[in-house]
């Protein structure tokens, strides 16, 4: 019988990665943690259009350590 049960790389459903320095910070912690993230989409300016939503999308990736695979989902802010 089983008695424990381990989840590698789960996924995170209410990630904030925030933006510039905070994000080159956070983001390789999660990639190591999570295999996918729902991104929180309140940035200042907030994410708003499918745009910014690939342009945030494309900094996340570029701050994904070397060998890691990681994917974002993205959202976006409704006002």
């Amino acid at each position: 019988m089983m008695k424990t049960l381990t989840l590698t790389r789960p996924d995170d459903w209410h990630l904030h990665v925030r933006d510039g320095a905070a994000m080159q910070s956070v983001v390789p912690h999660s990639a190591r943690q999570f295999a996918r993230a729902i991104i929180m989409p309140n940035l200042r300016p907030p994410v708003t259009t499918t745009e910014q939503a690939l342009a945030y999308r494309t900094r996340i990736l570029a701050a994904v350590p070397a060998g890691l695979d990681f994917q974002p989902l993205m959202t976006l802010y409704l006002t």
